[in-house]
């Protein structure tokens, strides 16, 4: 990273008001940037004001002539704690997106609340995938635009509070992990600690979309089964009504990674941020989509089993009307994204593109179409675009619905009247990619497609995918080369990015940095969270107050040498995370619950007869006290019971509980009572930002 140095020769436009020392107003103040990375030029500021939501702060928006655009959010004086927080997006997207999000995860809110300034950028403009007009040296939007802003930040933070050198730490998620990982390996200097969350590794992507696709395709009518079995006194065996392609397929998935009692969400599963990748992946690898998946042996479409066969759509018909996004919206083809989403790890994918106005979203043709599965493509066979391909994403009767990430030049070629073929081959043919893209041994996920002396049993591609895309993310191929300090949070039930690629990036580390690794890292794994949002409040909780307390706890660890708490005590068995289960040693700063009936998981019990059901919760040593826990006793997903902590037991310094409900239930049918947990660093009730959470429950059959 080139040496930053920054001049501001404006100081006479600049007043300083009493012992506040705050500068006055700098909207249009003339900002002379001398910077040795000379695209960024000619720094302005076109808002200074203070704004009351979601904290009163001042907030300051400007940009550089080259596009890149920042938003600073200031604290009081009086209240700075001499260090900033920087918000990494998965993709270049807006510098106002935190704006949008809810006040209880607000990173302006936690940020302000304690004591720092915040920034987010648009990391030098946003990126349209399917409009070559947006293409851009990627290293300014992995990690240059960013660094720019942050020392910016810096010398406009001195001039408000007359202050020494801030502190700074970038946190991201997903494409954001990648980011804030790459952003720490190439600088020095800018960033003094980072935070990533939910992180893949470099062999990632595509790998991780085709394996869960795959296996989705082929057990969604075992899915039922499957969850059963493997939920709190289920049988234990997701196998066991699985058919001999369904069990290869669910092993095969789990010993990728995907964490199998994820399965859970599969009606909320889709193709997820795979849309923005899935053609360039075909354009990268033409031969593998036109000729040899289909035509030689080692390839699933050569084998061409029933199944495939059954799911593979080529339907040729005639397009009857365009529909726009009101009228897709109506019919269920789309949904809108919510600027809360926006720039967040599990939705930021979806913004692309979604901002042009007018385009196509679907279209009616004149015959039906059976379900596509997750993704495909409109080949066009008449008119301007003949050759052409347009990407879809669903099809219901004679509707097709169209992906965000299409070239609006593209739909402009396709008319009422155009003759398609809506085809799905492609996209079956990522399916199995992963199988002919087996990395190094240290990604042990593929070892298991492995034979004798270690030679792929499967056909390799010419070469692997996933680090050049990494590259595009992350300005480099992050390899555990970190410069300053970092706790990497990974999600054990992620389903985009499985939990073993943390392990193995805290291999990479430790590789880098030897006997000095646990004074500059650590692995804090979440249990039952997932990529992002809670889909299903009984099975999965936010990791955001892990990942807040996290910016606290290294800021702490950088500035004052307090050590964070211990990594995740954990083994890897068949790629999948298995957290110790002991709360007081399993380390990180998740509380662990234990709830029993009788010491088991389950009981049978008649109409009306009450269960009595004990709970246990743990804090990891040193990692605070357990506040609060609420009960869903019915299938409502809705906790509505709280629990009179008053009248639990606590241990003295407050990090272990334990008390007990009694439920019953009138009519047959099986239940699962779900406790859900909280603790905080410091006891704090009215902690908006950091209670952390957990859950369990027991199943309770009425018959």
């Amino acid at each position: 990273m080139r040496a930053l140095k920054i001049t501001l020769i404006t100081l006479c436009t600049l007043l300083f008001i009493g012992s506040s020392a705050i500068a006055r107003n700098l909207k249009g103040a003339k900002l002379d940037f001398v910077y040795e990375d000379t695209v960024f030029k000619n720094p302005f500021i076109d808002v200074d004001k203070t704004i009351n939501k979601p904290v009163k702060c001042r907030y300051i928006h400007g940009g550089f002539d080259d596009g890149t655009r920042f938003s600073f959010y200031f604290p009081e004086k009086k209240a700075y704690t001499g260090r900033f927080f920087q918000y990494v997006t998965p993709f270049p997207d807006s510098e106002t997106s935190a704006q949008a999000y809810p006040d209880e995860i607000s990173p302006i809110g936690f940020s302000i609340t304690h004591g720092a300034y915040f920034i987010e950028t648009n990391e030098g403009g946003k990126l349209d995938f399917a409009d070559s007009s947006t293409s851009r040296e990627s290293s300014i939007g992995a990690y240059r635009a960013n660094a720019a802003c942050a020392e910016l930040s810096r010398h406009i933070a001195k001039l408000i509070y007359d202050c020494e050198r801030p502190y700074g730490y970038c946190y991201g998620g997903s494409g954001g992990a990648f980011r804030s990982a790459g952003s720490m390996e190439i600088t020095k200097g800018v960033w003094d600690g980072a935070v990533p969350f939910v992180m893949g590794s470099s062999n990632a992507i595509p790998n991780v979309f085709g394996v869960r696709m795959h296996a989705l395709r082929l057990l969604k009518d075992k899915m039922d089964d499957i969850i059963d079995a493997l939920k709190p006194g289920g049988s234990g065996d997701p196998y066991a009504t699985l058919t001999a392609e369904q069990r290869q397929t669910l092993q095969e998935c789990t010993r990728m990674g995907f964490p199998i009692k994820a399965w859970y969400g599969w009606p909320y599963m889709d193709a997820h941020g795979f849309v923005v990748l899935y053609r360039t992946l075909v354009a990268m690898d033409e031969s593998y989509f036109r000729e040899d998946f289909w035509n030689k042996p080692g390839y699933l479409g050569y084998d061409n089993p029933a199944s495939l066969q059954r799911d593979r759509v080529q339907t040729k018909g005639i397009i009857k009307r365009i529909i726009g996004q009101a009228e897709a919206e109506r019919l269920n083809l789309v949904r809108p994204l919510s600027d809360t989403e926006r720039g967040t790890a599990d939705r930021a994918w979806a913004s692309m593109g979604a901002d042009i106005k007018d385009k196509p979203v679907a279209y009616e043709i004149d015959v039906d179409v059976k379900d596509i599965g997750m993704g495909g493509d409109i080949i066009i066979l008449s008119g301007p675009g003949k050759g052409k391909l347009i990407q879809i994403t669903k099809t219901e009767g004679k509707y097709v619905a169209l992906a965000d990430v299409n070239d609006p030049q593209l739909l402009t070629l396709l008319n009422v009247g155009d003759s398609v073929q809506v085809d799905n081959s492609d996209f079956l043919a990522v399916q199995t990619y992963y199988r002919h893209q087996v990395p190094s041994i240290d990604y042990y996920a593929w070892n298991q497609f492995r034979g004798y002396n270690n030679v792929p049993i499967y056909p390799q591609r010419p070469y692997l995918i996933g680090p050049y895309i990494t590259m595009g993310a992350a300005g480099c191929v992050p390899d555990g080369k970190i410069n300053g300090k970092m706790i990497l949070c990974c999600s054990v039930w992620d389903r985009e990015a499985f939990a073993w690629q943390g392990d193995w990036y805290r291999n990479k580390v430790k590789q880098h940095l030897g006997d000095a690794a646990d004074d500059n890292f650590r692995l804090w794994f979440t249990d039952r969270s997932t990529h992002g949002d809670v889909d299903d409040p009984t099975e999965v909780v936010s990791y955001m107050g892990i990942l807040f307390q996290a910016l606290l706890d290294i800021s702490s660890w950088v500035e004052k040498g307090i050590e964070p708490s211990k990594s995740s005590d954990y083994e890897i068995i068949d790629a999948q995370v298995i957290l110790n289960d002991d709360g007081k040693e399993r380390g990180g700063i998740q509380p662990v619950p234990h709830a029993s009936i009788d010491g088991k998981e389950r009981a049978d019990v008649k109409p009306g007869q009450e269960v009595s059901i004990h709970v246990t919760v743990d804090a990891p040593a040193g990692t605070g006290k357990i506040i609060a826990a609420e009960w869903c006793l019915d299938d409502s997903k809705q906790f509505t019971h709280q629990v009179d902590m008053s009248k639990a037991v606590y241990s003295a310094d407050g990090s272990r509980v334990e008390f007990d409900t009694t439920v019953s239930y009138d009519k047959p049918g099986v239940y699962f009572p779900t406790v859900r947990v909280y603790s905080e660093r410091n006891g704090n009730t009215q902690a908006v930002y950091t209670p952390i959470a957990n859950l369990t429950k027991v199943r309770v059959v009425v018959n």
